[in-house]
């Protein structure tokens, strides 16, 4: 796989963070979760006055052979159809991402369908779909290998832009699917716990999807390693997202995680290079049953809990906002001394 140099963030303005937020004009910890995603920002960036600047949202989009097998709502071709939506302007994440002034990078890292007349597709096109992970894996090694070097690829042309700020989202009707089994296989959570509605499922649907990813799990009952999990499971989306997620952490950027998929993704990429978690900021909590257990497995904090249960990168689109506040209270707002104004008043020690 592609080499990344990726290490833990250094530490060193730590202290100099925590006594700028400490000393704004408010009570300690007043800002709650504000104040640890600004000191998380500004270690990131290594700098006592952060800025967010170009901020893109890379949706990447493909098709699972693992959708042959009945495993979701929607019929395959669904996919493609939204592609061109999103193309179009009319999906979600086109909405949110208008209203926050994001850009938005459509790729097309194995949808089942050509998109030869539509040059706002970014094409990454591994295969059209992977393989029905029933009976087989989903991707051979080179075509993960081939995934992962282009979605780096496709962060490092983002950061040359002057991107610090990347949001991952995903679209491919199968993927749920996809990332229960990462989930169970790389976690060792039981399956049932990893399993969840998709695209809307009902009982029988659901039944019929634990019944069909028990036997894919029993098929592969010996891949451990997680590139193996990966192009066993995995579909071309998850893997360039890792991949992605990888060369945005080693170009120092601030990594905006969406729902179940794209936190699939990180899964996988925690197990390469673990330190890409200080790097993450987590949108939401998703409403897919798996995805609580997995954000607890990664001793994740979500910023939103709205119920959503959409992917697209819609998560991190509307936690935006939240980001942008974080940085400007630390840029932006009078410490006690700049406002004269008196602080705490310190505590008496205890009489012994």
């Amino acid at each position: 796989m592609p080499h990344f140099h990726l290490r833990p963030l250094n530490q060193s303005l730590a202290a100099a963070i925590q006594y700028k937020i400490d000393t704004k004009t408010k009570p300690l910890g007043a800002l709650g979760q504000l104040e640890q995603l600004a000191r998380q920002v500004a270690l990131v960036q290594q700098t006592l006055t952060p800025k967010l600047q170009q901020p893109h949202m890379l949706v990447f989009a493909a098709d699972h052979g693992i959708a042959a097998e009945g495993v979701s709502k929607y019929p395959q071709e669904v996919t493609y159809q939204m592609v061109l939506n999103f193309l179009s302007g009319g999906a979600a994440i086109n909405v949110f991402c208008r209203q926050q002034g994001m850009a938005l990078r459509i790729i097309d890292a194995g949808v089942k369908g050509s998109f030869a007349d539509f040059p706002a597709v970014t094409d990454q096109k591994i295969a059209e779909g992977t393989r029905s992970f029933l009976r087989e894996p989903a991707m051979t090694a080179a075509q993960c290998e081939q995934a992962l070097e282009a979605g780096a690829q496709l962060a490092r042309e983002v950061a040359a832009t002057g991107c610090n700020v990347l949001g991952f989202g995903e679209m491919g009707i199968g993927n749920t699917s996809a990332a229960t089994l990462l989930m169970h296989r790389l976690t060792g959570l039981p399956l049932a716990d990893c399993l969840g509605r998709g695209t809307g499922l009902d009982d029988d649907q659901l039944a019929h999807k634990a019944a069909v990813l028990t036997a894919a799990a029993a098929t592969h009952a010996a891949v451990s390693a997680p590139l193996e999990v990966l192009a066993t499971f995995g579909g071309f989306e998850i893997a360039q997202m890792t991949g992605a997620m990888l060369a945005a952490a080693e170009a120092g950027m601030l990594l905006l995680i969406d729902g179940f998929i794209a936190t699939a993704a990180l899964l996988v990429t925690t197990k390469l290079y673990p330190a890409v978690l200080e790097y993450c900021v987590f949108g939401h909590q998703s409403e897919e049953t798996g995805h609580r257990l997995l954000l607890g497995h990664l001793n994740a904090r979500p910023l939103l809990s709205l119920g959503l249960r959409l992917g697209e990168g819609t998560g991190c689109a509307l936690a935006y906002p939240l980001l942008q506040a974080a940085v400007s209270f630390l840029n932006e707002m009078a410490s006690f001394e700049s406002a004269g104004v008196s602080q705490a008043a310190p505590q008496p020690a205890s009489a012994v």
